[in-house]
């Protein structure tokens, strides 16, 4: 197994964890649950550290894909600077889980006020997070690239099949 076999299966966590996150801690706000809201909170923080796996194991991904794809670089170059952008706004909202949960435990007047601003923050995260798997789909899926001729083709096929 290499690095890119292993950005591979840790990219999607940081995608999925704060999605679900962001459920469980609606949940919590509808049900007046502090366990659900500590769970979110929990829940971010892993998906701070799968961010940071996905970060770690996504230089030696690129060195592999560059040598098979020498026309990947500007694909490569834009999904590294939605990372690096994603990665920080994911480690801030890791750095605010961990105090929310810690406010939370401790029944600080400020936790619930706090949840609402994490909640927000997470769904600003969850938009970079979109915008960073997209960005590293069109490394190697040519038929999400904007204008590639092998996505043009594939709409056509799919406008001929449901014409017939």
């Amino acid at each position: 197994m290499n690095e890119a076999h292993m950005h591979l299966m840790v990219n999607h966590l940081p995608v999925v964890f704060p999605i679900v996150s962001i459920l469980l801690m609606l949940f919590g706000f509808v049900l007046k649950s502090e366990p659900f809201k500590r769970a979110a909170y929990l829940i971010f923080i892993f998906g701070a550290f799968t961010t940071l796996s996905a970060m770690i194991t996504g230089e030696g991904a690129e060195e592999i894909i560059e040598n098979i794809d020498r026309n990947t670089p500007l694909y490569i170059h834009n999904h590294e600077e939605t990372a690096e952008v994603f990665a920080l706004l994911s480690y801030v909202l890791g750095v605010l889980s961990f105090i929310g949960i810690w406010g939370s435990y401790r029944g600080k007047n400020w936790s619930k006020t706090f949840s609402i601003i994490t909640l927000l923050f997470s769904l600003v995260v969850v938009f970079f997070a979109s915008e960073t798997a997209t960005s590293g789909g069109r490394i190697q899926h040519t038929e999400i690239r904007n204008g590639h001729p092998d996505a043009q083709i594939g709409i056509q096929d799919a406008k001929r099949d449901n014409q017939n």
